[in-house]
C-alpha cells in the first residue's frame, strides 16, 4: 500500500492542531489595511506570477464572467483584467468588508470599475445561481473555510456546464532540501516577520497552521472529483510553494475523470 503526499508529510513532521477556522474572516478584517504589503513582501513578489498564470488557465473562450470567491483585496479580478482579454466582467466575493474596502480603492485606481465589482458573500453558500459563471476561482481562501468540500460543491453549482473552477493554494513542496528550508521559513520566519509588521502575531501562526494541515496535490484532486469536477489537474507553481488545481463542470451526458 502507497502512502500519499500528504500522508508521508503527517508521518515526518510533528502533528499540528488543527486551527479553528469559524470567523476567521474577523483576523483579516484586522489586517486589512497591511494586508497587501505584507502579502507582497513575506512572499518576495511571487504571488503576483501565480495570479497571472492563474489568469491565464482561464477557459478559453470571449466574454468571460467569472466569480472569485473570498477576494480579499480584489488581487484576483484586478490580475483577471490586467492579464486576460477574454475576461468581460468579474464579480469577487468576501465576508471581510474591510478587504473589500481595500479591493475598492484599488478597483478605482485602475479605472476598472465597470468590469469589476464586489459584493459580501460567503463562500460556502454562493449568493449566485446555479449554472451562472464561466469560471469560479479561489485563491488562498479555501483552506480558510469550516468546510472545504461544502465549498467546492458550491463552485460546481454556479459553474455553466464546461466552465472552469480554479483553486489557488498553498502546498507543501517535495525537493528534498528545499522542503526544509520551506518548511524553517514557514514555521519559524514568516510568523516572526508577520507579527512584526502587522501587529497580530496570531494571523500568521495560524498562515503557518493552515498551509501545512491543508490536504494538497492528489488529495485536493480527489475532492474536487468528490464535488463532481471532471478533468481535475493540478499545476504546482515554484516548486511547489502553491498549487493551481483546475476542473471542469462536466455535461450531463459527461462522468467525471481525473487526468
Amino acid at each position: 500500500m502507497f502512502l500519499s503526499h500528504n500522508e508521508v508529510m503527517k508521518q515526518s513532521t510533528p502533528p499540528l492542531s488543527e486551527p479553528e477556522r469559524q470567523g476567521v474572516w474577523q483576523m483579516f478584517d484586522r489586517i486589512a489595511g497591511r494586508y497587501d504589503f505584507l502579502n507582497h513582501t513575506l512572499s518576495m513578489g511571487i504571488d503576483l506570477r501565480w495570479r497571472r498564470r492563474l489568469a491565464e488557465m482561464l477557459p478559453p473562450h470571449p466574454e468571460l464572467k467569472v466569480l472569485d470567491l473570498a477576494t480579499g483585496t480584489a488581487d484576483v479580478p484586478l490580475a483577471f483584467c490586467q492579464h486576460n482579454g477574454d475576461v468581460a466582467q468579474v464579480t469577487g466575493m468576501d465576508l471581510a468588508e474591510q478587504m473589500l474596502g481595500q479591493g475598492r480603492k484599488k478597483i478605482s485606481a485602475a479605472g476598472l470599475e465597470q468590469r469589476i465589482q464586489l459584493q459580501t458573500g460567503d463562500a460556502m453558500q454562493v449568493p449566485a445561481e446555479d449554472n451562472s459563471v464561466d469560471a469560479v476561482t479561489i485563491s488562498f481562501g479555501i483552506r480558510n473555510v469550516p468546510d472545504l468540500d461544502q465549498t467546492l460543491r458550491e463552485m460546481q453549482r454556479v459553474l455553466k456546464p464546461g466552465g472552469y473552477g480554479l483553486v489557488l493554494e498553498f502546498s507543501t513542496p517535495e525537493i528534498p532540501g528545499f522542503k526544509q528550508g520551506y518548511l524553517l521559513y514557514l514555521r519559524h520566519i514568516l510568523p516572526q516577520l508577520g507579527a512584526l509588521v502587522s501587529g497580530d502575531a496570531y494571523a500568521y501562526r495560524y498562515l503557518n497552521q493552515t498551509i501545512e494541515s491543508f490536504p494538497y496535490g492528489q488529495d485536493f484532486c480527489d475532492r474536487m472529483l468528490a464535488a463532481g469536477f471532471s478533468d481535475v489537474l493540478a499545476e504546482e507553481q515554484t516548486g511547489g510553494i502553491a498549487t493551481i488545481y483546475r476542473g471542469i463542470k462536466p455535461h450531463q451526458d459527461s462522468a467525471p475523470i481525473a487526468s
